[in-house]
């Protein structure tokens, strides 16, 4: 289990990650969320004990990570660039990594290879930034780690590499209880391959949740009413569901809601519209929501 509590990481007067608390729990796929700089990176770093706290403390299985061996032996980290020693070839890292983690299979290391079909003998420095990915993430899940890391590991994969990688993780998570904490901007990746989800911005946590239940209990409606609503009517409404947001568009409302499905229909049908319909949100929207919700200026941070 990983824990994070009230962790504080500071370069300089720069505040990159503010007394930050979660918790993600032994053989889960967490997908680490937000914009560009929010401190995803950061923490995948303090995870795996390359930077000490500022503040707080990070424990993995109720030990520190920083400068200690016996927790790094147990995390691997792939990085958004990954690095390798000059003039090397995936043989060559391979016995890299071997000689670093104990638990390294060279039975997994071979099938991983004929997988993505990868040369050993090739000068990684010579391959594509695809092939350089893939070559990362052999070395990593050929260590039969307990946590892997991983940062922005889909860019420069090919829809076959992504969903084979997928499909690798999601086995060794089963088979051997794997956690893995994957930071990405591209939430249509990881709706249908995370379990739990956590959303930073700007060094602070807004929500971390369990993916489902995040998606179940918050939902979208429209509906039209002849004649159009009243102020008091909509503030009514508002009374009745936990509302992040509501539109209204002369005799058409839009809004979105903190309730299940059932409990936003029956409350709009009260007022008797002539058409409704509630749908469950996209992760994409629920974060855009929640991002409003909380105060932050979207066109700001997207553009």
């Amino acid at each position: 289990m990983i824990e994070i509590s009230s962790y504080t990481k500071k370069f300089g007067k720069l505040v990159a990650l503010n007394q930050i608390s979660f918790t993600i729990a032994e053989g889960s796929i967490f997908g680490l969320v937000g914009s560009n700089g929010a401190g995803k990176s950061t923490l995948l770093r303090s995870l795996c004990g390359v930077y000490a706290p500022d503040g707080g403390s990070i424990q993995i299985d109720g030990e520190k990570p920083f400068e200690n061996p016996k927790v790094k032996s147990k995390v691997v980290f792939v990085p958004d660039f990954p690095y390798y020693m000059p003039q090397s070839s995936l043989r060559s890292m391979a016995k890299f990594y071997q000689k670093m983690y104990p638990t390294w299979s060279n039975t997994e290391y071979l099938r991983l290879c004929s997988l993505f079909g990868l040369n050993q003998k090739t000068k990684i420095h010579n391959m594509s930034k695809g092939m350089q990915r893939q070559a990362a993430l052999i070395c990593a899940l050929a260590t039969m780690p307990e946590y892997l890391l991983l940062d922005e590991v889909f860019d420069g994969l090919d829809p076959v590499m992504r969903q084979l990688l997928k499909r690798i993780i999601s086995d060794q998570v089963v088979d051997r209880k794997m956690t893995v904490v994957i930071a990405s901007h591209n939430l249509r990746e990881l709706e249908d391959f995370c379990d739990h989800v956590g959303l930073i911005h700007e060094g602070g946590v807004i929500f971390e949740q369990e993916l489902d239940a995040l998606k179940l209990g918050i939902h979208k409606a429209q509906a039209v009413f002849q004649p159009p609503l009243e102020q008091q009517q909509i503030e009514w409404l508002k009374e009745q569901l936990d509302i992040i947001k509501l539109e209204t568009r002369g005799s058409m409302v839009s809004l979105v809601a903190r309730k299940d499905q059932e409990t936003v229909e029956n409350t709009l049908s009260q007022l008797e519209p002539v058409f409704s319909e509630t749908l469950p949100l996209s992760l994409e929207e629920v974060f855009i929501s929640e991002m409003e919700a909380a105060g932050y200026d979207l066109n700001k941070i997207l553009s």
